[in-house]
């Protein structure tokens, strides 16, 4: 390489490098505002009732070097203005160890609107019993919660996947023998007292915890009994008149102390036994991940590069490199865990007859490779990594003429059936079809994070907005209206700011479409960690492809 192609390639890196660290700083900005609850009065207010905060109680109860993946931090973004808001949904959760274990952790916060229970809010916890369950680790609930949002009953109360599936789930996990241990550290209202008592053990704080199907006020209106909150159903009643509760606490720091001695003693019911072998640092640090992936999410680069920062050196072997190369199939190691990375190839390549193949874009060989290199890993019960960046499956008549549909067809078929571990990062475009089958949400991925130069849609910006605005166009003159230069630039503007806020990873996050927003030099640790807490269950059920045509 020349001098001047050295100083272009160092230009455009600090270009690129400078547009992810402005990325960032929106980030933890951002991350800092939604960890601040319901602000610092309501949290003053919370702890002059000598109250520990959600985030509090969580910190005291890991292990003091325990690393915590949170899930769902920005559940809620921009969402129930008119009431509002409410950050984080008003419930943190994540998983972290405790003596060692790692346990899935669950805090209603209530600074945020009491602990009140939105919509999402219910998606959100269903969404913390989906991975105790699929990982087979103890659950703990630190309750404090005033019960459903009532202005928005009846978009949590009666479906499927609304408030009570997760009563539904406590009896589900139970018969799995999944640990759950709940601590009433506050109100714990109607619905929501089945929560912790469906648990298997439950603990209350004297003084600030109660636990009752309906709360003095109710009771007064409905059957004109006036009692005192405390007197119907605070830590003395249900620890020595109804038995609920097994454990009376004296304040919040006993009851988390209590906990992590109960976790202490539970035994090891086995691992699934994925490959770990001493970690070797990366060839490149993490860092420069933010200078390679480019700032203008059209251009290419080279995957390879990306994946020099996150693999363990030394450690990739790729699948047919040669074949199929809008894809990158490999063998590696991530932090020593034996892992089958699938990587959309950014960079413009020729395929095996020197024709020019499009970055990010799927084509026949590729998917077919995919395919084969799936089905290889659940064989050898290696955990899946897809690193998504991707605009569909290739289109026009060569493609279909080829069979673009049944190859695309079979690498979905074999995604949605891989049973080992799926692990997605969504590093930069994730549009249409390309979004299924590089494990987007609805294929089940274990865990699914995103950088924040992330994109979720069904077709990029550009294209949707033109798009939306022909068919916006054709209705106006189907009514008779004709509208100048000037004001179609302006639909078109509309419709695009429209469209790209939508396409946003906080919009994602928002509707737990991806479990969380991580910085990109973080991406092997949250890996690592997600391998970790998936190698806690010992079952992985034989792989089935189903149909896949050859």
């Amino acid at each position: 390489m020349n001098t001047k192609q050295s100083q272009e390639r160092d230009s455009a890196f600090l270009v690129n490098e400078d547009a992810m660290k402005n990325l960032l700083r929106v980030l933890h900005a951002r991350e800092k505002q939604v960890q601040a609850g319901g602000g610092e009065k309501a949290t003053a207010r919370h702890h002059d009732r000598g109250k520990m905060t959600a985030r509090e109680r969580i910190d005291t109860l890991l292990d003091e070097d325990s690393y915590f993946l949170e899930i769902g931090l920005f559940t809620a973004w921009e969402m129930y203005e008119e009431y509002g808001g409410a950050p984080s949904a008003g419930t943190v959760f994540g998983i972290g160890r405790i003596h060692g274990r790692d346990c899935v952790i669950v805090a209603n916060d209530a600074t945020v609107k009491a602990g009140a229970w939105f919509p999402i809010t219910a998606k959100k916890n269903l969404r913390a019993q989906e991975i105790a369950m699929e990982n087979r680790l103890p659950i703990i609930y630190l309750v404090d919660s005033a019960g459903v949002f009532l202005p928005m009953q009846d978009e949590i109360f009666p479906d499927k996947e609304h408030f009570g599936r997760i009563f539904r789930n406590n009896a589900i996990m139970s018969s799995m023998g999944i640990p759950q241990i709940a601590a009433i550290m506050g109100f714990c209202v109607a619905g929501g007292a089945y929560l912790p008592i469906m648990s298997d053990e439950a603990l209350i704080v004297e003084g600030t915890g109660t636990v009752f199907l309906a709360g003095s006020h109710l009771v007064k209106s409905a059957i004109g009994e006036a009692i005192e909150n405390e007197e119907l159903g605070g830590a003395r009643v249900h620890s020595e008149l109804s038995g609920v509760t097994d454990y009376r606490m004296p304040d919040d720091a006993t009851a988390l102390r209590t906990i992590r001695d109960l976790v202490s003693k539970l035994g090891n019911r086995g691992h699934a036994g994925f490959s770990r072998i001493a970690a070797v640092e990366p060839a490149r640090p993490a860092q420069d991940i933010y200078g390679i992936v480019p700032k203008d999410r059209s251009k290419p680069y080279d995957v390879h590069a990306l994946l020099s920062c996150i693999v363990d050196d030394n450690e990739f072997v790729e699948y047919k490199a040669d074949y199929g190369r809008s894809l990158v199939c490999a063998y590696a190691r991530i932090d020593g865990w034996a892992v089958g990375i699938v990587a959309n190839q950014r960079s413009i390549v020729r395929d095996g007859k020197g024709e020019m193949q499009i970055g990010g874009v799927i084509y026949s060989d590729s998917a077919d490779k995919a395919t084969r290199f799936i089905l290889n890993c659940n064989q050898k019960k290696i955990p899946l990594v897809f690193l998504q960046d991707v605009t569909g499956f290739m289109i026009g008549s060569r493609a279909e003429h080829g069979g673009i549909i049944k190859d695309g067809a079979k690498m979905v078929n074999a995604v949605a059936n891989s049973t080992v571990p799926k692990i997605t990062i969504i590093t930069g475009n994730s549009y249409g079809a390309g979004n299924y089958a590089m494990c987007g949400k609805a294929y089940d991925p274990r865990f699914i994070f995103a950088w924040p130069s992330a994109q979720i849609a069904v077709m990029g910006g550009a294209q949707a907005s033109k798009t939306l605005l022909e068919i916006r166009l054709g209705q106006l003159k189907r009514a008779g209206q004709e509208i100048t230069e000037e004001e179609k630039q302006k639909q078109l503007s509309h419709i695009q700011d429209r469209y790209d806020s939508q396409t946003s990873p906080y919009y994602a996050a928002a509707r737990l479409w991806i479990d969380g927003i991580i910085d990109p030099a973080d991406t092997r640790e949250v890996i690592s960690y997600s391998i970790a807490v998936a190698n806690n269950n010992p079952e992985i059920p034989q792989f089935n492809p189903g149909v896949i045509q050859t």
